[in-house]
């Protein structure tokens, strides 16, 4: 059975958290509490899944900030292919090729995890994504066979290399093409249930993990149910931009650092991620079934307005009619991904 199929999370048991290091790590002091910087090492990643059981590779407190700095998703074989192999690949990257043989079930190199301290089954881990940077001045883009939206049209495989401008903020797509960067992290989420085991990092589900929302972007605050001690929380598969979608499978795939700071919400109850924007507030919706993923956004979308602005259940709908945007997240990670969003601008008196 998949593992976004399992029955209710609430008669789960949950595995006490392991031994911590601190391993790279480097804190400060600030008033704010704790800042530390996390590279990726191959002592400090997860190759391709979610897991309760791993060790984590830091821990800290709620109200603390970590900089961390996450690879690009990619291997190898397509680093050759693309004409990168070994000069322009970072030499965090070779060393984890070579050194890390646990791998799977899914594709990306996640930086992590982290073990927030408080956090317990049951609370809400509020990630504030302060700071997005690029780490490598280019990006891939490619299908494979099987893979992507539409596999029976395109049964081969290309890569493309498409150059960044940090300073002007584009990425050069070539043939007088420039797309606007928009920085943000495919990957972000917490372990899932114990009882679960190992999942793949590809498909987006109740932990978060691989959301691949472009609205997750520096300024926007993201809301994960914790399911296990600690919240064990892991970014990665950084993405330079992305369309709605990501028919072909990848976006702009770079490597990012990342700033976030991690508070446990023990006010906070949430059956799924949930995430607010200086703008808008965003619901989502995760399911193999692109309806059903819908569905979920919309029910998750009506839950936030009762529950937050205190509307009944029939205005909760009528209003979600009229002023909330449904977007197609992605419709290639084996769960389809909706959002929902609404402006905070419409609320203009709090109850």
């Amino acid at each position: 059975m998949k593992p976004w199929r399992c029955c209710s999370l609430f008669l789960l048991v949950y595995l006490a958290a392991p031994s911590l290091s601190r391993l790279r790590a480097q804190q400060t002091k600030s008033s704010a509490g704790a800042s530390y910087e996390l590279k990726p090492t191959p002592k400090t990643v997860a190759w391709g899944y979610y897991d309760a059981k791993t060790p984590p590779v830091l821990r800290i407190k709620s109200g603390d900030t970590v900089e961390m700095q996450t690879l690009v998703s990619s291997s190898r074989e397509r680093f050759e292919i693309a004409g990168l192999w070994p000069d322009r690949v970072e030499p965090a990257w070779r060393e984890i090729i070579e050194q890390v043989k646990d791998r799977g079930p899914g594709p990306h190199v996640l930086t992590g995890p982290i073990y927030v301290e408080g956090a317990e089954p049951g609370d809400v881990l509020e990630v504030r994504i302060q700071k997005i940077r690029l780490a490598i001045p280019y990006a891939l883009n490619f299908f494979a066979p099987g893979l992507g939206f539409l596999p029976e049209d395109f049964p081969y495989q290309r890569m493309k290399v498409i150059p960044l401008d940090e300073k002007r903020m584009v990425a050069d797509f070539g043939n007088g093409i420039e797309i606007p960067l928009h920085l943000f992290f495919g990957s972000i989420g917490v372990a899932p249930p114990a009882t679960l085991g190992r999942i793949s990092s590809a498909p987006p589900w109740v932990n978060g993990g691989n959301l691949d929302n472009k609205e997750l972007v520096a300024g926007t605050t993201l809301y994960l149910p914790v399911h296990a001690p600690g919240a064990l929380f892991q970014a990665g598969d950084g993405h330079a931009g992305q369309g709605d979608g990501e028919v072909d499978i990848t976006a702009l795939e770079t490597s990012l650092i990342g700033t976030f700071q991690f508070v446990v919400r023990k006010d906070m109850k949430l059956r799924w991620p949930r995430a607010e924007t200086p703008t808008a507030f965003i619901t989502m919706g995760l399911h193999e079934d692109l309806t059903e993923a819908t569905r979920m956004a919309v029910r998750e979308m009506i839950y936030f307005l009762m529950q937050e602005k205190h509307m009944t259940r029939e205005d909760a709908y009528m209003l979600a009619s009229v002023a909330a945007d449904l977007h197609v997240t992605q419709l290639v990670d084996g769960n389809k991904g909706v959002h929902m969003m609404i402006p905070k601008s419409i609320f203009t008196k709090e109850k």
